[in-house]
């Protein structure tokens, strides 16, 4: 039996206990030569992910979590088809596993159901009874068509005293969601596709953890005329890189193993003022994994870094960060946070590096 190495750790990881295939793959990454040139710590990094991911360091970051889009219409991903935002999540995945340490970590937060136009599914149709606004009945409609043979809809609709639409609507059944010539969105579910591309790009599913949000009734513009509940949630996959974990429960106080540590669900609230970055991530989120999965000293990498939020809380728990960001104003917004945060914290400001 024997052990795997490279040029910078020892991993102490029994290669020979994994299957053939497996022990191929990992042999070839962990060996991995170190980079002349890679990218700095305590930087933010101006770039797309799929580009910049590959000059980070081999088997450097202890953890790397990030809240990618979501597929559901924020100004950062209107461009992207869903074929493209695919694409998006599985290279990126599929880029970190080179520069996850053994043992180490990959946490995706992300909303569990995606909504997408979809042409091939049935056009989804609804009777919202309880909220038409107009008293007329698919036989009011029969019944002035039998007695008005030669009116069209528009001058039925007006005999009856309600819109075109009504009469379309109570004729054909047609109240359909996203409008009469739209395609229908269609619902799928994340964790299957997420755990697909980890698994593909070498890692396995460790653990998940679900983050529930405020309460619906706490935001007016949350409700539905459906009966599909309303995502008050999302999750946190939690994917792991073959190799020796350390786990040490002195990390978290007894309070915080039994309040958090240990627990699936998380009741964190959402951040209140998105004024100025569309879907801030709370910090306790990236606060409690870096502290639970890392040690002082380490590295946590954000790849979609928004407004700073992971660099702010590597900084609080006295890690080291490396963040990407493709939004150019996003990176002077999480400079200026990351420098306040350095500031307050009676450190050096960091300078911001646009690759």
């Amino acid at each position: 039996m024997g052990t795997l190495t490279n040029k910078s750790n020892v991993t102490n990881f029994n290669i020979n206990r994994l299957s053939p295939d497996l022990q191929r793959q990992l042999t070839e990454v962990y060996q991995s030569e170190q980079l002349d040139s890679a990218l700095e710590i305590n930087r933010i990094y101006h770039g797309d992910a799929r580009k910049l991911l590959s000059k980070i360091q081999p088997n450097s970051i202890a953890l790397s979590i990030w809240s990618p889009p979501y597929f559901v219409g924020k100004e950062y991903e209107a461009d992207l088809s869903f074929e493209d935002w695919q694409n998006l999540l599985s290279t990126v995945i599929a880029r970190h596993f080179p520069i996850i340490k053994p043992g180490g970590f990959l946490v995706i937060n992300i909303a569990d159901i995606l909504v997408f136009k979809d042409p091939a599914i049935p056009r989804i149709q609804a009777e919202v009874v309880s909220n038409k606004r107009s008293p007329v009945t698919r036989d009011d409609v029969l019944r002035a068509m039998a007695e008005h043979p030669d009116c069209n809809r528009y001058q039925i609709a007006k005999l009856l005293g309600c819109s075109e639409q009504t009469v379309d609507r109570r004729l054909n059944g047609n109240n359909i969601r996203g409008g009469k010539y739209e395609a229908q969105t269609r619902v799928k579910i994340v964790g299957g596709l997420i755990e697909e591309w980890g698994l593909n790009a070498g890692f396995y599913l460790y653990d998940r953890r679900v983050w529930t949000k405020d309460a619906a009734w706490e935001n007016s513009r949350w409700h539905s005329l459906s009966y599909k509940s309303v995502d008050e949630f999302e999750y946190l996959y939690v994917f792991w890189k073959p190799g020796v974990t350390k786990v040490d429960r002195n990390r978290l106080t007894k309070k915080e193993w039994r309040e958090w540590g240990s627990r699936g669900v998380w009741h964190i609230p959402s951040v209140r003022a998105n004024d100025n970055h569309e879907a801030k991530f709370p910090l306790e989120l990236p606060r409690r994994f870096i502290q639970l999965l890392t040690e002082a000293g380490d590295i946590a990498l954000d790849c979609f870094m928004g407004s700073g939020t992971t660099a702010i809380a590597a900084i609080q728990q006295r890690r080291n960060f490396i963040g990407i960001e493709l939004l150019e104003k996003y990176i002077k917004l999480a400079q200026s946070n990351v420098q306040k945060a350095m500031a307050e914290g009676q450190q050096l400001a960091l300078p911001l590096n646009e690759d």
